[in-house]
């Protein structure tokens, strides 16, 4: 059997922010693994579009849910209505995700608001009610939160993007190690450039930054961060080049970010 698979319908995987992008090819890959999948995300059209994309591959059974994960009674709610379709989570993906590059004193305070809570509290309070439930069922429980490569590069337009997915990577590897006695395992993922509508870039400009290298596929990131997630890695940049990237962004000064951002500021929004 390949890693991760199961006996068809043996088990559940909910993943958030499943009807576009990454999401969406986590809940293939997991569905092709045997799982049957529960689609969380803010557009009901969406979801029942990647239902419909799982069934014709062979099928699953598949339960959609149409939320705005951005609020602070989210997660309860979400957890309340796996309780109430009888939906026993033992993988949890943690996709869900808003893209933000403008500059904290641009950025409206709603804005703000809703990024923090969907990336950080969200993520946090399903992960705590999830692993919870693992650990009363004694099942082998797996959590992948998807963190962003961005959380090491602090750079103007990013402060709040980046500042949000390093909460989740430094909880993730924390939370990990909590759990890990308990037989839950949590992987935090930290794709850099993915080829999805997440930043606003058109299909042409994603088919020349995937030619070019400068963006990996979602298929390839969800295929990486599921790899990761069956052999128990707790943080993983996929593709080894962005690893070496990291120390020089640390120590990047502003005088060379000055001519980036005076080029970039046009593209704020």
């Amino acid at each position: 059997m390949k890693r991760g698979q199961i006996s068809r319908g043996a088990a559940w995987a909910l993943i958030t922010g499943a009807g576009s992008g990454i999401g969406r090819c986590y809940a293939l890959r997991l569905a092709a693994l045997g799982y049957r999948v529960a689609l969380v995300g803010e557009h009901i059209e969406r979801l029942e579009a990647v239902k419909q994309e799982i069934e014709a591959a062979g099928g699953v059974e598949i339960r959609t849910f149409a939320i705005d994960l951005a609020r602070t009674t989210a997660a309860q709610e979400l957890f309340d209505w796996t309780r109430e379709q009888n939906i026993a989570v033992d993988v949890l993906v943690n996709n869900a995700g808003i893209f933000s590059f403008c500059d904290v004193l641009h950025t409206p305070a709603e804005r703000i608001e809703r990024m923090i809570l969907l990336h950080d509290l969200t993520a946090t309070q399903l992960c705590r009610m999830f692993a919870d439930e693992m650990i009363r069922r004694g099942v082998r429980g797996r959590i992948l939160n998807m963190s962003s490569f961005s959380l090491w590069m602090p750079f103007p337009g990013l402060s709040i993007y980046s500042a949000s997915k390093a909460y989740l990577r430094s909880f993730s590897v924390a939370f990990a190690r909590e759990v890990a006695d308990r037989g839950i395992r949590v992987t935090a993922v930290c794709p850099a450039g993915v080829a999805t509508d997440l930043y606003g870039l058109t299909p042409r400009w994603q088919r020349i930054g995937l030619r070019l290298g400068a963006l990996i596929s979602a298929d390839s990131c969800a295929r990486r961060g599921l790899r990761a997630l069956w052999r128990g890695r707790r943080c993983i940049v996929p593709d080894w080049w962005n690893r070496l990237f990291i120390p020089i962004c640390k120590v990047l000064p502003m005088w060379m970010l000055r001519p980036l951002r005076r080029y970039t500021m046009r593209f704020q929004k």
